[in-house]
């Protein structure tokens, strides 16, 4: 996975698919960590932002064409407990740009209200998907980017004009 500030090669030969990874820098050992690893041989090319501020770089240098973000990332790159959450800012932004891309949020645990608001602001900016971060596991996310993935690139990467030996499925 490449650091954001080194974003520019993301796209290049062999990449077929820009993967946007938004997750707090605290959190070790995720699927944020891991999706990378699995994804790379397939020609999956990803970045994780650990900010809301990284994520709006991230999409200024390159065409984004799957996101997951973490409604929990910061703001700026602070952590503390008072820190502003920046998630719903990364889903407005990517709501924004020219060509959507289709994007599953993670949720984390909160009152029956706040978990509401979440989703609501999630479903509002187009969110293919809202997953609860103790439910968010490496083979649920896997299958819920595979039917997002399915929906909107119909069994195509990104850019290619017909279906061959290199689809999705």
């Amino acid at each position: 996975m490449q650091p954001v500030s080194q974003v520019s090669g993301l796209g290049g030969p062999g990449h077929r698919l820009n993967l946007l990874l938004s997750s707090p820098a605290w959190r070790t050992d995720s699927w944020a960590d891991r999706l990378p690893q699995l994804l790379e041989p397939m020609g999956v090319s990803s970045v994780r932002a650990a900010s809301a501020r990284e994520a709006e770089r991230v999409m200024r240098q390159v065409s984004v064409h799957l996101a997951v973000v973490d409604l929990t990332v910061p703001l700026d790159g602070q952590a503390g407990e008072n820190v502003e959450e920046g998630g719903t800012r990364i889903l407005e932004l990517l709501s924004r740009l020219e060509s959507p891309p289709p994007t599953v949020v993670i949720q984390a645990p909160r009152t029956s209200r706040d978990s509401q608001r979440s989703m609501t602001a999630a479903l509002r900016c187009g969110a293919f998907a809202v997953v609860d971060h103790s439910a968010a596991d490496l083979e649920l996310l896997l299958g819920v980017m595979q039917r997002c993935l399915s929906k909107f690139y119909q069994n195509q990467w990104p850019g290619q004009s017909s279906p061959g030996p290199s689809g999705l499925c």
